[in-house]
This record gives structure tokens, C-alpha cells and sequence, in this order.
């Protein structure tokens, strides 16, 4: 009965596995993925012609195939299982008493448990002034005819807290994480532009990479990094901020996280004109006052949306959404299918490469790893991806996994506590690095451009 009804239930799942893969690719998401869904179109494709040559199979090879599949879906499906059900609220709650009593330890001091709410809150009581860092993904569903790339300028600014103290700043004229005189400056040695990690992400200055980069050169560094921002936010903040006279440019790439946020950034009106328009500027150096009060706003919107974060945060949690991606088996997929750069990357690249040349100015493609890849003793999938895609544009590669953490015997002493910031037991990934990683990673970054 079993080997009767093998290839047709194996035909009739594949058929349906590519009908769902042109739903969510040409029908959902309007084709703007699709090179994301390839690779299951091929799977679904594969299938497909495997179900076919089953019919003609004789019923020894029917019976291994049976078999060997079988072994397939129950391996995928029990792996799928321990990281679908862990509980993730326990494993939280752990390496958050383990943080607590680490730095208790580390410094005398109490660990701040604050939500950014709290401190923002208890800091306003004092300083009126006091804002918040909204990144500019936050202004995708904005109805602004503008599309701020920074935050509130000349303003003392909440971060962030994983190294048990939230880092607070004072924002430069343009909302960037630099003292404001570093604009007056004609000669400019480094120029910065990336996520979190280059906006300083989660430690005070003087330990974040640009002003580590600051004290070894002696000479001027422009940070333009801010939370969130992928490789269009990031061209896009060249195109807006770059000066004349920078010597060397650095593209911070997060392996983490990057490839995935350019999907967003590529929905953006205002942003994929950058892409399409060599000409087009939004004039944001003009423009501060007006982004200053588009940035409040949303500030105060921040607040009514992380309330409905934590309603969506619980009905990720709730068991049927646990189920559904179960079914799906939707954290395997996200931890070892390959992502490859997309299209666009590689494009964006090229931009910002011939931008630098037509401003004299050197371009570095600086490789930042995450977490998780010595947490399990791994490759990013999408490295060898991401180095080639650069290498073949002839940009310098500067590869901080080889030239950091690879010289380390304990790689994780670089994050903070050596522990996960998100708690989450599928990517088990820090958002940022400690004070000595920054510290190191500069390092690596002026030894390699000095050489």
C-alpha cells in the first residue's frame, strides 16, 4: 500500500511545494525576491523529476528510496524540533542572572536591567532634551517626503546596553556618532559607514571603532553608521554625507544581517532611486532641522509600536506560530541554506566604489563576523559568497575573521559576557562586540591600510 501510494503523494507534495514557491514569490512579494526563492524552485523542480522517475522504479529501489527519504524527513524534522520548542524565555533568563553577576563581579557595579523606555523616562525627569537612537529603518512606513539616514543632531543620545551600562552619546550637526568638530576638519583619514557596529554599538566613545581608529591615525575619523542600515541605507549615506578630501573609506559589512535588510531597503521609494539615479539627492546636509523633527515624531510613535511588538513578540511564542514554522521547518532553512548576496549588493558595491574614486579617496570592504560562527565552531554559509562577489570588483577585502579572531584562543571574550544578546538559541548571535573586540577590530583595520 505504502510503495503504491509513494510517488503519487511525492508528486502531488512537490507540485504543491513550487505552486507555494510562486505565491510567495511572484504573486506575494510581486517578483521582488526571486532570486531569494531560486533555490526552491530548483528543490521543487528536483522533486518534481524525482517523483516522476519513481513511477518507473522497480520495487527493491522503491522500497531504499522509501526508506532513505523517510530517514531524510525524520532527521530534518526532529533537528527542526529541539530549535522550534526550546524554551526560549529560560535560556534568557539565564544569561541574564549570569550578566548580572559577571559584572557585579567585573566591576562592583549593578548591572542596568532598564528597558530603553525605563532609562529614557528616568532620564527625561533630568534633561528635557535627551532622545533616543531611531534608526532610519524606522521611517520605511513614513509618509514623509524625505527619508532621514541619521538621527536628531547635537542632542545627548540613548543607545544601547549589552555590556550591562546603556551607551549614551552627543549626536554631531548631522544626528552621526562623532564630536561635531570632526566636520570642520578639510583632511579626513577615515570615513565609516555601516550598521550598529560602526555607530558604536553597545559601548561609549572613546571604545567604538571610529574613535579607536581616531586615537591610532591622530588624524580625523567620520562615523556614518547607524543601527539597521543595510547596503543601500549605506550608499545612500555616501551619496548624502561624503567630503571631499577623505582619504580612506571603509563599507562595515555585518555577515549577520546585511544581505537580509537590503530585501527591506529595496521596498523604499525614496531609496532605490539612489540605485536607479545617479543624479538623485535628497540635499540631507540641508535638511537637519527638518529631519530633527521627523525623527521626533517618530520617537514618539517608537513607543506605541514597541507595545505592539510585545504582542507580536507573544504570538511568535504562542505554540500555533511554533507549529506552523515546525511544519515549515523554517529555522533550518534560516540556519544553513545558503544566502546569497543579492544581485543588488554586488551593484551597490560598484557604486560606492566608482563614488570613491571620482573623490580620490581609497575604498575597503571591512568583513565583520558574527557570533555565532565560534559559539559552533562554523562558517557564515554566505562568506566565500560575499568575498567573491567583492574580490571580482577589486576591492581590498579586509577579513577581520582572519585577522582577529582567528589569532584568538577564546574568540568569544571579543562579545560581551561571551554570551548571546538576543537569547536566541537558533542564531545564538551578538548584535556587537566588546570593548577589546572594537578595540582589535580598529586595530586590524589601520595595521591593514597602513601597511
Amino acid at each position: 500500500m505504502i510503495k503504491k501510494l509513494f510517488s503519487p503523494t511525492c508528486l502531488t507534495i512537490s507540485i504543491l511545494l513550487l505552486l507555494y514557491t510562486i505565491y510567495k514569490s511572484e504573486i506575494y512579494l510581486d517578483g521582488n525576491q526571486r532570486d531569494y526563492y531560486f533555490i526552491y524552485y530548483l528543490i521543487s523542480g528536483f522533486l518534481i523529476l524525482f517523483s516522476i522517475i519513481t513511477f518507473y522504479l522497480s520495487e527493491k529501489v522503491k522500497t531504499y528510496s522509501i526508506i532513505t527519504l523517510t530517514s531524510i524527513v525524520f532527521t530534518l524534522y526532529a533537528f527542526e524540533a529541539y530549535l522550534t520548542f526550546t524554551d526560549y524565555k529560560r535560556v534568557a533568563g539565564e544569561q541574564l542572572n549570569k550578566k548580572i553577576k559577571l559584572y557585579k563581579q567585573q566591576t562592583g557595579k549593578d548591572y542596568d536591567t532598564r528597558t530603553r523606555f525605563e532609562i529614557y523616562n528616568d532620564f527625561k525627569k533630568k534633561d528635557k532634551n535627551i532622545v533616543v537612537t531611531v534608526s532610519p529603518v524606522h521611517h520605511f512606513d513614513s509618509t514623509s517626503r524625505i527619508f532621514p539616514l541619521s538621527g536628531i543632531s547635537n542632542s545627548k543620545t540613548i543607545h544601547c546596553n549589552e555590556n550591562g551600562y546603556y551607551s549614551i552619546y552627543k549626536s554631531d550637526r548631522y544626528g552621526f556618532n562623532n564630536p561635531d568638530s570632526e566636520w570642520n576638519q578639510q583632511d579626513i583619514e577615515y570615513l565609516l559607514v555601516g550598521d550598529s557596529f560602526t555607530q558604536a554599538g553597545c559601548v561609549n566613545r572613546p571604545n567604538d571603532i571610529g574613535s579607536v581608529l581616531r586615537t591610532l591615525s591622530k588624524k580625523t575619523v567620520l562615523n556614518l553608521g547607524y543601527a539597521g542600515n543595510g547596503p543601500l541605507i549605506e550608499y545612500a549615506v555616501l551619496r548624502e554625507y561624503l567630503k571631499p578630501k577623505v582619504k580612506n573609506i571603509l563599507w562595515l559589512f555585518c555577515e549577520g544581517n546585511d544581505i537580509g535588510n537590503l530585501n527591506r531597503e529595496l521596498k523604499s521609494e525614496i531609496l532605490i532611486k539612489y540605485l536607479k539615479d545617479l543624479k538623485f539627492t535628497q540635499n540631507l546636509k540641508f535638511r537637519q532641522k527638518q529631519i530633527d523633527e521627523i525623527v521626533l515624531q517618530v520617537t514618539g510613535r517608537y513607543w506605541e509600536r514597541e507595545k505592539e511588538r510585545e504582542k507580536e513578540r507573544e504570538r511568535i511564542n504562542s505554540f500555533t506560530f511554533k507549529l506552523l514554522k515546525f511544519v515549515k521547518i523554517y529555522n533550518f532553512r534560516k540556519k544553513f541554506l545558503i544566502k546569497q548576496p543579492r544581485p543588488q549588493i554586488k551593484e551597490l558595491l560598484k557604486l560606492a566604489k566608482d563614488l570613491a574614486v571620482k573623490n580620490n579617496s581609497n575604498f575597503y570592504f571591512v568583513y565583520l563576523p558574527e557570533y555565532s560562527r565560534y559559539k559552533f565552531s562554523h562558517d557564515n554559509i554566505s562568506y566565500l559568497s560575499v568575498k567573491t562577489t567583492v574580490e571580482e570588483l577589486n576591492i581590498p577585502f579586509i577579513d577581520i575573521h582572519k585577522e582577529v579572531f582567528l589569532k584568538e584562543s577564546n574568540p568569544l571574550k571579543l562579545f560581551p559576557f561571551e554570551m548571546s544578546a538576543h537569547y536566541n538559541i537558533v542564531s545564538h548571535r551578538a548584535i556587537h562586540f566588546n570593548i577589546e573586540g572594537y578595540r582589535k577590530v580598529a586595530e586590524a583595520i589601520h595595521k591593514f591600510i597602513s601597511k
